[in-house]
């Protein structure tokens, strides 16, 4: 720790995410297994830290409604700070927004378009309409327990922490639709090594582990690929927590006008700051890449699929499809 006023607070946290245009979201499947993905964070009201899943995609959100406990990784200038910027991890708990779909949707159109709205300059507003499968969202409100800080990114460097007072209560989620969940909308994949093929070009993974009962999502300072999977070392600060783990390599741009990711998990063992991860499967994802007609068909494709999901999501809740409405200025 440093001698000087310590750095990290909820406040300067919540100005690191405000200007993100991704940070890495951990949740907890029902075997207590962490899933990471990056998504785009908000600052939310009251101090919350914010991110959205679709409507029609809802499991990121349902997995936080089941078991609160979440984590979010801010890390990287690339995302729109300043050099050396800070690598943030926040450990909280989370509340689901969902009880009202077009209030959510119409604060997704309003703050993702001013955000990181390059995908859709120029398109003319009566086609951003038809989107609805896309912009209905459904918003997980991150409540700061525990934050974990490097100045200027540096891994190598002992972080500063802060731990929120121990009565503070996180709100509860809205209630849970009902009726059967919707089948999942793809297979799996069968092997996880053409996945792992694809992350050598993103760079180092976001490797989350489960720590003290709760999701620790850190960069990976280097990852070595094995037969069975990857060799990490973790950043100063952090030990290795053997069990479920899950890699999420990521890489996007300036603008992120397109995307890929890759997502492995398995089980880890490890002493100090070295891990072996043993991969057990990747997961489906959504990756847009290519040249922007090849993203523009990728994105209207799953939409084709989506449009169904996206009537049976909002039954399901009780409430009408969204509509996609211009901000007001």
């Amino acid at each position: 720790m440093t001698a000087s006023a310590p750095t990290v607070s909820p406040r300067r946290a919540t100005e690191v995410f405000g200007r993100a245009l991704v940070c890495a979201y951990a949740s907890l499947t029902r075997d207590g297994r962490p899933v990471t993905w990056p998504v785009t964070p908000y600052a939310g009201a009251g101090g919350t830290l914010d991110v959205s899943t679709g409507l029609t995609y809802p499991d990121k959100a349902e997995r936080a409604r089941r078991d609160p406990r979440v984590a979010l990784l801010c890390s990287g200038a690339e995302d729109g700070g300043p050099d050396r910027a800070p690598v943030v991890l926040v450990q909280g708990r989370a509340a689901v927004r969902d009880a009202d779909l077009q209030a959510g949707t119409d604060r997704y159109v309003r703050e993702s378009l001013a955000k990181t709205g390059a995908g859709f300059a120029g398109m003319p507003w009566f086609l951003v309409r038809r989107l609805s499968w896309y912009f209905a969202r459904i918003w997980v409100e991150v409540t700061p327990e525990r934050i974990v800080w490097w100045p200027e990114g540096d891994l190598s460097r002992t972080p500063e922490i802060w731990t929120g007072p121990p009565d503070v209560a996180a709100p509860a989620s809205d209630p849970a639709p009902t009726g059967p969940r919707l089948p999942s909308r793809s297979a799996p994949p069968a092997d996880w090594r053409p996945f792992a093929g694809r992350a050598a070009r993103l760079g180092e993974p976001v490797v989350t582990m489960v720590a003290d009962g709760m999701p620790l999502a850190v960069p990976a300072r280097s990852a070595v690929r094995t037969e069975a999977g990857f060799d990490l070392w973790l950043p100063a600060g952090v030990q290795a927590a053997d069990g479920p783990v899950c890699l999420t390599f990521h890489r996007h741009g300036p603008a992120m006008e397109w995307q890929e990711n890759v997502v492995l998990v398995g089980r880890a063992t490890g002493a100090g700051d070295r891990l072996s991860v043993r991969v057990e499967r990747a997961l489906n994802d959504w990756s847009l890449a290519g040249s922007r007609r090849e993203r523009s068909r990728s994105f209207l494709g799953q939409g084709r699929l989506l449009r169904k999901r996206l009537e049976a999501e909002a039954a399901r809740r009780g409430q009408p499809v969204p509509r996609v409405r211009r901000p007001r200025d």
